[in-house]
């Protein structure tokens, strides 16, 4: 009899996203419940024998209980077992995240994963072989206790675990708890199912990261999904099929610009991100030079960027300012004020004054100050 499962991990349940401004940070706390929420209901869908969580289920030990109580709710669409498995950001302390969840009262097909016994689902043909972690650091591979764990000889083993493969993964992983790179041999399983890694990785046909399904941060890592996995029966090969969940999208967008020209052109690059915008994540890396009347459009564009995307952030400290003799004229053409700007122009053309930045950002000041002086006249 074949088994089917979801893997998942990483969801970090209440992390604060202090690098994104304004209301942006509380609507991405919110959506990782909401995501939980649509992977219940892809279960159900599905029909799977049971959702496995390899780790980091919160963002610490020190979530609230209100949060705690929106996990669960946001799980109750699938019936089935869930397997809730003690991370870095939330080990199976004495006084825990977990020890909370139990006294406020976990559903009785929600196992908190505390120790290393083996799991029986599906009627017995699933064994899920689980390695908690009881602090944020292990010495040890806590995984090797699986090579002499015993299961019923026609259910398919899988492994449950949290750390960093040895040797495997494309970078330097968030905690050293390591895991044998041969561990899947080692231990006869059919599936590794791991976490720690935001990104889905395969390591090998019977070894995957799922990665978080929710993104949370500017990272090309194959983020978003979780993984259906299928297996015949064991010591065949598993079917991972990674399914789409995330809500938002995390965009990094580098642009250079030198003239209104291409101020249309990065409108029309955002554009192409695709609707709802309110879904999308973007920071904005700018260069280049523009003049004073471009780069009051370029402020415009982004202002209406703002309030479209779910969140904007632009950095423009290599974008500089070259006002030309029409945008100065535009400001004064004599007196006090045409001696200030002069001034400001002398610093500006200068490379080696300090204070350059700060007298492009002041000529572009005054150049808003007297346009909007002459929108309304």
């Amino acid at each position: 009899m074949g088994v089917a499962f979801i893997h998942t991990a990483d969801w970090q349940i209440g992390r604060v996203f202090g690098n994104v401004g304004g209301d942006a940070g509380v609507f991405l706390r919110r959506q990782r419940l909401r995501t939980v929420q649509r992977i219940a209901e892809l279960a159900s869908e599905r029909g799977v024998d049971a959702v496995l969580v390899a780790g980091d289920v919160f963002e610490t030990n020190t979530v609230s209980n209100e949060t705690i109580h929106g996990l669960l709710q946001a799980m109750e669409l699938y019936k089935g077992p869930w397997l809730l498995l003690p991370g870095n950001h939330d080990p199976a302390l004495a006084e825990s995240v977990w020890s909370r969840m139990k006294y406020l009262g976990c559903p009785a097909n929600v196992h908190i994963v505390l120790t290393s016994d083996p799991i029986l689902l599906a009627d017995g043909h699933l064994a899920v072989l689980p390695a908690p972690l009881v602090r944020k650091h292990e010495a040890e591979d806590i995984t090797s206790i699986w090579d002499g764990t015993s299961t019923p000889p026609e259910a398919i083993r899988v492994g449950l675990g949290h750390g960093s493969v040895e040797n495997r993964l494309p970078g330097q992983s968030e905690a050293p708890n390591h895991i044998a790179e041969d561990r899947e041999n080692r231990a006869r399983l059919d599936y590794l199912a791991l976490g720690d890694w935001h990104g889905a990785v395969q390591i090998s046909a019977r070894t995957w990261y799922s990665g978080t399904p929710e993104p949370d941060r500017f990272k090309a890592n194959d983020s978003g999904s979780v993984l259906l996995v299928g297996i015949e029966r064991a010591g065949t090969v598993p079917k991972v099929t990674p399914m789409r969940v995330a809500h938002y999208s995390w965009e990094e967008i580098e642009f250079s610009l030198g003239s209104a020209a291409d101020v249309d052109a990065l409108d029309a690059t955002l554009t192409q991100l695709g609707t709802p915008f309110d879904r999308h994540i973007v920071a904005l890396k700018l260069s280049g030079a523009l003049d004073l009347s471009a780069r009051q459009q370029l402020e415009s564009s982004l202002s209406r960027w703002r309030a479209r995307l779910g969140s904007l952030h632009e950095d423009v400290s290599a974008l500089l300012a070259q006002p030309t003799d029409a945008d100065l004229d535009r400001i004064d053409t004599g007196g006090f004020v045409r001696t200030a700007v002069n001034r400001l122009r002398t610093i500006h053309d200068d490379t080696t004054d300090p204070n350059q930045m700060y007298a492009a950002d002041a000529l572009q000041v005054l150049f808003q100050i007297h346009a909007a002086g002459g929108q309304k006249q």
